[in-house]
């Protein structure tokens, strides 16, 4: 080991290319790089979200249409018919959100809503949410019981 092969450990130095601001010999020196005046040459410069320079901001340009209800419940809708199909495929006899969740046709914050388009052939009973009067009417014909969670 010699003095002019000493260099510093694996990691130690992290500086890479010219320091900005040291004088002009430097070649990076007086405005650092940032050109001449103007906010984007001061320090703390932050743009705002969405600005587009001198140009109308897209969010400003767009018409805005319709209703969006903060308060609406979004449902996970099943069918009778597809109610059938999950029973078969399966072979469930309780439709829940946990017996649902485990075989992975519900996400963690779903609801359920059972209609009632198709047939129901077996006995089920069920655990949900909300369900419309057709289903209701349906799966008590089919002898399953419903539970209004």
């Amino acid at each position: 080991m010699n003095l002019h092969t000493l260099k510093p450990a694996e990691g130690a130095t992290h500086r890479q290319g010219k320091r900005l601001g040291r004088g002009n010999s430097s070649g990076k020196g007086g405005t650092s790089t940032k050109g001449n005046k103007g906010a984007q040459s001061r320090a703390g410069y932050n743009q705002r979200r969405g600005s587009e320079g001198g140009q109308m901001p897209i969010h400003r340009r767009l018409p805005k249409r319709g209703f969006k209800n903060i308060n609406r419940i979004s449902y996970k809708v099943l069918n009778l018919e597809q109610v059938d199909a999950i029973v078969d495929r399966y072979q469930m006899d309780e439709i829940s959100f946990e017996t649902l969740y485990t075989v992975k046709l519900l996400n963690r914050n779903d609801l359920i809503k059972i209609l009632g388009k198709g047939e129901l052939k077996s006995k089920v009973s069920f655990k949900v949410n909300a369900v419309s009067e057709t289903a209701k009417s349906a799966i008590e014909a089919a002898g399953g019981t419903l539970e209004i969670i």
